[in-house]
């Protein structure tokens, strides 16, 4: 088997999946290949500049990469269409749920929705104990 094939999705900025891949990448160093996927270029540029391997935009990537993919990682928007002001279709709401990737997400949302039984930390808070479940994960 080859490299664990990791995919981050994030959207408008990118500072989230951004963040993300740079402890993906402290942690796990070269071990890993690492796929962003940006709702937008802006997002998917950043991601790349946090040391991604690979980055695609849009609708498109996402329904034809995420089967290919070991893990994907992001936001809980990710899984709800037309999250991200809109630039989270529905059909991708729907592709990422449906992988067979396990699915890693942040309790991040701008939408009117509240995860009862998940305490609001700081992102960085959140990354690292994200990267402590990875490594859990991986290891089993």
């Amino acid at each position: 088997m080859g490299k664990l094939k990791i995919c981050v999705i994030d959207g408008q900025g990118g500072g989230i999946g951004s963040a993300i891949i740079k402890k993906l990448r402290e942690k796990f160093l070269d071990k890993i290949e690492i796929i962003a996927i940006g709702t937008n270029s802006i997002a998917t540029s950043a991601m790349l500049k946090a040391k991604a391997n690979k980055g695609a935009t849009g609708e498109n990537p996402v329904k034809i990469l995420l089967n290919k993919m070991d893990i994907i990682i992001g936001p809980i928007s990710i899984i709800i269409g037309n999250s991200m002001l809109g630039e989270l279709t529905p059909e991708m709401a729907t592709a990422i749920s449906m992988s067979s990737a396990k699915k890693f997400l942040l309790p991040f949302t701008q939408e009117n929705i509240e995860v009862i039984g998940i305490e609001q930390e700081p992102l960085p808070h959140m990354i690292d104990k994200l990267i402590e479940k990875l490594e859990e994960y991986i290891n089993v």
